[in-house]
């Protein structure tokens, strides 16, 4: 079922109602007495009195009757015999004053700060509830606990009691996978907006109608039902669709003594589908937050570093240098370049190597969790290298067994896009419309599993540049893959809005006589491009594949001057952004400071090639 920390305070919620006049001390059904202060005996109404617990109660409630483990931080509450029972009194009372259709709603007006308790075992969720008083203390530490516990999820209510213009609430905001909110504003998130009579999620609008309730239900005893049903039908894997319609249900039917259960609610929303009310998009919470992941590592001004070297690539690397091929000293060549002061300036996603993954930086952090900390995704090579095909010398690309159950593994330690690569070699009669064929179905399945993951697919279909073909071969062939790969792709569902292709320039091999110019590989590349790649594709990124630094950088200014273009476009390089770094670091750790300041005028540049000029 999951489990999910709730950070909130617990309010004493305290109804009274208007009654007949009694003597003296009057009593209400609860048995409690009420000193009559009308020693005159004049005419006056007395108050009954009914009490429960409200602000994170209420979520802790709602969660525990769909089956999910939940418990409030630093507040010992837990739901027993259908009731939520509290160990002490909370500090905090609320006063609702009720006469005929009139309400009056008393509450503290300096409510103290939300405190927090890490968990013995990490949740799968953690929830800021709309009780809780969010500081920057309060917002560090969860936020520390995330990056230690980056398969963690995180979802925040925003209130009017958050003041967006605040740091450390905008930084929850881009750090929750979703988000609950009351009041108006805008976010690349998936959001559910929680207004007074009705909730709305991308495009489709549940509303309500509490009149009879209005005595009972305040607007924020409502509003912590619908969202933390909507938490917990997630939780379950529910569609965005059924968590509106479960949420309705549950608000509609809830009472002063408590809410509903899964099981009774779903036989409340049987033939419901007519209430849901169409005001735009259908997107899912699944593939909502797919996209809003694609569009970040497309962010305007940024690339991509490949730091992703398979381990014969390195070793090949290293022993050219006359380095050593150890895992230490691996490590310190990703950490020379994850450790470049503002690296976040220049990269949205870095590639890693299943092995660099579950390294770590020299502050003790994994390198996962140590980019997420710069604002930058973490994503992983999930390829396991080229085949040869039987009786053949062209490649297909392996490591589609057991791929679901990596790519699970993946997104539980925080990566949250992936890269699988193959390879095309123009020679002779290659490549093959076979060998085409079956790379785009390869790389289909893998952009479709990465997509059931949580994690945007990197689909690379890469003409080898180092061989002996013109410029007008390279575009032939590069259309040729593109269409069957995008064809492929469309056959296994796989939406292209949360999909990035990276693909080579397109220019004259290697050993061709008659090298490309900047001019002609901008021009042919742009033209084969727009020829072949779908509108709707969340962004294209280039490999610089073998080009020498300069090269690469003077080819990517050049494609940028054919735009715009009907999708983004960036760069995602290893060897052209590496190789100065690599040069002046040697394997020597003294050499740090020089290697990074090499490798921060790649980025620049690269960065810089991004602008049309």
């Amino acid at each position: 079922m999951g489990s999910i920390l709730i950070v909130g305070d617990i309010t004493k919620d305290v109804y009274l109602r208007l009654d007949d006049k009694q003597n003296n001390f009057e009593r209400d059904q609860n048995n409690v007495n009420w000193l009559d202060f009308a020693f005159d005996g004049s005419s006056h109404r007395f108050f009954s009195r009914v009490g429960i617990y409200g602000g994170a109660a209420i979520s802790l409630e709602v969660l525990a009757r769909f089956g999910v483990e939940a418990e409030i931080s630093d507040a010992p509450a837990s739901l027993l015999s259908g009731q939520v029972i509290v160990k002490y009194p909370p500090s905090t009372y609320r006063y609702m004053l009720c006469q005929d259709e009139n309400i009056s709603y008393l509450t503290p007006g300096n409510p103290q700060p939300s405190s927090w308790r890490a968990p013995n075992m990490p949740p799968n969720w953690i929830y800021i509830d709309r009780s809780a008083v969010i500081t920057a203390e309060l917002s560090q530490q969860i936020l520390t606990y995330l990056d230690n516990f980056s398969a963690v999820r995180l979802a925040v209510f925003v209130s009017k009691r958050c003041n967006k213009e605040m740091d450390f609430i905008n930084a929850l905001i881009e750090r929750a996978t979703l988000i609950f909110a009351d009041i108006d504003m805008e976010t690349s998130r998936p959001m559910f907006k929680i207004l007074p009579d009705y909730i709305e999620f991308s495009g489709r609008r549940v509303g309500w109608s509490l009149e009879e309730k209005k005595d009972l239900m305040t607007d924020l005893s409502t509003r912590s039902i619908i969202a933390a049903t909507v938490l917990a039908s997630v939780m379950l894997g529910k569609s965005a669709k059924e968590a509106l319609l479960l949420a309705r249900a549950n608000i509609e039917t809830a009472t002063l003594n408590g809410t509903l259960g899964l099981k009774s609610l779903e036989e409340n929303i049987i033939g419901e589908e007519y209430r849901i009310e169409e005001v735009g998009g259908k997107e899912s919470l699944h593939t909502l937050e797919l996209r809003t992941n694609a569009k970040k590592l497309m962010s305007a001004g940024k690339g991509i570093l490949a730091a992703d070297e398979s381990g014969g690539s390195i070793h090949k690397k290293f022993e050219s240098m006359g380095i050593t091929d150890d895992e230490q000293h691996r490590r310190d060549y990703r950490n020379l370049f994850f450790t470049t002061p503002n690296l976040e300036k220049y990269i949205s996603g870095v590639i890693l190597f299943d092995e660099t993954a579950r390294q770590k930086a020299d502050d003790g952090l994994d390198f996962v969790t140590f980019l997420k900390r710069k604002g930058i995704i973490p994503g992983i090579k999930v390829d396991q290298g080229l085949q040869n095909f039987d009786g053949s010398p062209e490649k297909y690309t392996v490591g589609l067994e057991g791929l679901p159950d990596r790519l699970k593994e993946y997104y539980d330690m925080g990566a949250r896009f992936a890269k699988w690569r193959a390879a095309f070699e123009i020679k002779d009669e290659m490549p093959t419309d076979m060998a085409i064929a079956k790379n785009a179905e390869i790389l289909a399945q893998y952009a479709k599993d990465c997509q059931d993951a949580g994690i945007v697919p990197i689909v690379e279909p890469e003409v080898v540049y180092d061989g002996y073909y013109t410029v007008q071969q390279n575009a032939d062939v590069t259309g040729k893959i593109l269409d069957k790969l995008f064809e492929e792709l469309a056959n296994k569902h796989v939406d292209l809005k949360s999909c990035i292709l990276k693909v080579n320039m397109v220019l004259a091999g290697k050993q061709f006589e008659q090298q490309s110019s900047s001019e002609e590989v901008g021009k042919v590349t742009a033209t084969v491009l727009r020829g072949h790649v779908p509108q709707n594709i969340a962004g294209v990124v280039f490999l610089s594949g073998g080009q020498g630094m300069e090269q690469a950088t003077n080819n990517l200014q050049a494609v940028t001057n054919e735009g715009p273009f009907p999708w983004p476009v960036t760069f995602s390089f290893a060897r052209a952004l590496q190789d100065a770094a690599l040069f002046a670091w040697k394997g020597n750790n003294d050499n740090s400071d020089e290697a990074r300041e090499a490798f921060c005028k790649r980025l620049s540049a690269n960065c810089d090639a991004l602008v049309k000029k």
